[in-house]
């Protein structure tokens, strides 16, 4: 794996000298986010050689470089899911280029489903902590020196710092923010009414198919790292309508415009 990506390094190192300080990876409803930056260079998914592609309609599966005012960033414009049939050490590989590259912080985006019950759609959570027990670790398997120790301490994953920074950002863009702790399983299915009900009681706000995997790689090369959430349904038994993949890219677009503005600033400020 580490040759992997090695080999992905030197891919895009022979097409971009860029060194980014922070990398995001966008979710459903900021899909064109990185359209509105200072764009230095974009590279396809298909031109990084041993790089997985995102099939998801919607994902345009390209890496984006560029500057978010004067923060240089690289973007990543569609993320791989484990539901897509690929192996976790590929779902996370993206978050350990980028790491590669240089960025030392990572902002994480997603859609997810609210399973607490004072969410309503269009809500944004900001991810205070993660559970990963309906998904593999990327760790499981010879660990990669190079990158982190063998155990990784996970005791704050997402940075109490950015945190603040989160909170601070969103008050001066008049957002009002949730807190909680993400869920993440495997899809692509919508949980059961069960599976949500077992999520409320582990301590779960929110669930979803993605990020808390590429948070534990991040976290395990020591990346710092901050998450937000765009609540764009109520989960399975809290919603009263069959859920389905249109409701929750209608609640992304509605509330797009916000989301922009709140990961501009906290990029900026990160």
């Amino acid at each position: 794996m580490y040759k992997k990506l090695v080999t992905c390094l030197e891919s895009v190192r022979k097409k971009i000298d860029f060194k980014p300080e922070v990398a995001l990876i966008l979710g459903s409803g900021l899909g064109d986010f990185a359209d509105g930056i200072k764009i230095e260079q974009t590279i396809d998914y298909t031109e990084i050689e041993g790089f997985p592609v995102s099939t998801v309609k919607g994902h345009k599966g390209r890496f984006v470089f560029g500057y978010v005012e004067d923060t240089p960033v690289v973007i990543m414009q569609g993320r791989v899911h484990y539901y897509e049939g690929y192996k976790m050490s590929d779902v996370v590989l993206p978050t350990r280029l980028m790491g590669m590259l240089g960025a030392k912080k990572i902002l994480l985006t997603n859609a997810a489903g609210g399973c607490n019950p004072s969410y309503k759609a269009g809500d944004f959570m900001m991810i205070t902590d993660h559970i990963t027990t309906g998904v593999p670790s990327p760790l499981i398997g010879p660990n990669i020196d190079e990158l982190g120790t063998r155990f990784p301490d996970m005791s704050e994953v997402y940075s109490k710092r950015l945190q603040d920074v989160i909170r601070k950002c969103a008050a001066e863009c008049g957002v009002e923010i949730q807190e909680g702790v993400y869920v993440q399983f495997t899809g692509p299915n919508y949980e059961t009414p069960a599976e949500i009900r077992l999520a409320q009681s582990w301590g779960g706000d929110a669930v979803g198919m993605s990020t808390a995997c590429e948070a534990m790689a991040a976290r395990h090369m020591g990346m710092e790292i901050c998450g937000i959430s765009c609540i764009t349904n109520m989960a399975a038994g809290i919603s009263k309508v069959e859920l389905n993949h249109k409701e929750v890219q209608e609640t992304a677009d509605r509330v797009a415009k916000s989301f922009k503005e709140l990961v501009t600033k906290v990029v900026v400020n990160m």
